[in-house]
C-alpha cells in the first residue's frame, strides 16, 4: 500500500485584533474547512504550513523538505505593493505580510520541483511571484465587466469559464462543444491584470476576459485557478448548468506529486 501524499497548505490569517472576541489581541493562523476536506477526498494528509518566527530553528525549508506538493489558500487580499502599486483604497491595503510568507514558500516549492496548485488569491500569489500584476478592484479598473463577487450570497454566484484550445484544463475536461460552457463560483473582486513570466493562460471569463486559469510553462507542474472548486466539491448550486467538477484538477495536481516522489 502506498504512502499517502504530503501536501502542504499555506495559512491563512487574523492579524492581532483587540476588539476580537476570542484569541483577543492574537494573531492566528488557520485553514479553512472545506479546503482540507476536498483534499482529503482523494486521500491525501494535509499539512498546515505555519510561518515560522523570525531566528526560529525550523524554516520552511525544513518544512518542505517533507513535503509532496503545495496547495495555496484562498483569503484576503494581496497587497498593492506586493506588485509594485500603491492601495487605490485603504481597503484593498490587503496582507504584505501573509504575501511574503506565500511568495516565499513558492520559491522554496520551485527550487525544489514540487508541484503547486493556487486557488483564488492562491492563484493570485502566484501571478505576482512570478513578476504579474492585479487590479486591485476588477469593477473600478476594467469597463465593461461583471460582478465578480456578491458578498450576500458568496459562493452562490457564478458564471461561465472559456477554456483556452490546447491548455491542460481542455485535456482534463475535453473541448467545450454540444455541453456548453462551464459555470464556475466567482468569490473575488481583485484579478490578473499582467501575466506573470513563463505563465500561460488556460481559461478565463467570456464576458470581460478576466483571467480564471493559468500554468507555468517549465517543467514543474503550476497551477492557478480563480474559481474555488472545493466549495463546487461540496454541492451543486445550479444542477440544471453544466458546473465544472474540481476533481480533474485534484487529481491531476495529486499525480503530479506521486509522479515527483517517486523520482
Amino acid at each position: 500500500m502506498k504512502k499517502p501524499l504530503k501536501i502542504a497548505t499555506s495559512m491563512c490569517y487574523f492579524h492581532a485584533d483587540p476588539l476580537r472576541a476570542v484569541f483577543k489581541g492574537k494573531t492566528l493562523q488557520y485553514v479553512e474547512q472545506s479546503m482540507v476536506h476536498w483534499l482529503m477526498s482523494e486521500g491525501a494528509m494535509v499539512y498546515p504550513i505555519p510561518a515560522p518566527p523570525e531566528n526560529s530553528s525550523i524554516s520552511l525549508e525544513s518544512y518542505v523538505s517533507e513535503m509532496d506538493g503545495l496547495v495555496l489558500e484562498g483569503g484576503s487580499d494581496m497587497s498593492p505593493t506586493s506588485y509594485g502599486e500603491t492601495p487605490m483604497k485603504p481597503e484593498w491595503g490587503g496582507d504584505l505580510i501573509r504575501d511574503r510568507y506565500e511568495i516565499a514558500m513558492i520559491k522554496i516549492f520551485m527550487a525544489q520541483k514540487k508541484p503547486i496548485l493556487g486557488i483564488c488569491r492562491g492563484a493570485q500569489v502566484l501571478n505576482v511571484a512570478f513578476g504579474g500584476s492585479l487590479y486591485q478592484d476588477i469593477e473600478t479598473q476594467l469597463k465593461p465587466s461583471r460582478v465578480h463577487r456578491n458578498w450576500e450570497i458568496y459562493d452562490q454566484i457564478f458564471h461561465e469559464l472559456k477554456i483556452e484550445s490546447g491548455s491542460t484544463l481542455e485535456k482534463l475536461y475535453g473541448k467545450q462543444s454540444t455541453a456548453g460552457p462551464y459555470q464556475v463560483n466567482t468569490v473575488h473582486h481583485q484579478g490578473v491584470k499582467q501575466l506573470g513570466k513563463d505563465l500561460k493562460i488556460e481559461a478565463v471569463c467570456p464576458e470581460d476576459q478576466i483571467v480564471e486559469a493559468f500554468s507555468h510553462t517549465g517543467d514543474n507542474f503550476v497551477l492557478g485557478v480563480q474559481w474555488h472548486p472545493e466549495f463546487q466539491y461540496l454541492h451543486n448550486p445550479k444542477p440544471d448548468a453544466p458546473h465544472l467538477d474540481g476533481k480533474p484538477i485534484l487529481r491531476e495536481f495529486l499525480t503530479t506529486c506521486e509522479k515527483r516522489r517517486e523520482k
